[in-house]
């Protein structure tokens, strides 16, 4: 598990958020209690890490690049997955489009 002292917001993470109506609180909802279901640890120029939490019991994934050494985190992507291609438990990823 990794925790985030400071976290940056990629542009693309913040047009994701609004075309997709995700909050800001849902986001650090999110990092603060969101499990790892994915590591991309040969990811550059950061590991990343996929998370999911349930903000108001709605599924939310976020994608964060982490840097162990300064704890820095950047949000790379944010979504609500898809059920026709996550478990149930939105977990696992079944398949894609």
């Amino acid at each position: 598990m990794f925790n985030c002292r400071s976290v940056e917001v990629k542009a693309h993470a913040a047009q994701r958020m609004y075309e997709r109506d995700i909050s800001r609180a849902e986001v650090e909802f999110v990092l603060l209690n969101g499990q790892v279901i994915i590591e991309y640890l040969n990811d550059e120029p950061l590991p990343s890490f996929l998370l999911l939490a349930f903000p108001h019991g709605r599924p939310i994934h976020l994608l964060v690049g982490h840097d162990a050494s300064t704890h820095h985190c950047a949000l790379i992507t944010v979504y609500q997955p898809d059920p026709k291609i996550w478990s149930d438990d939105f977990t696992k990823k079944l398949s894609s489009l």
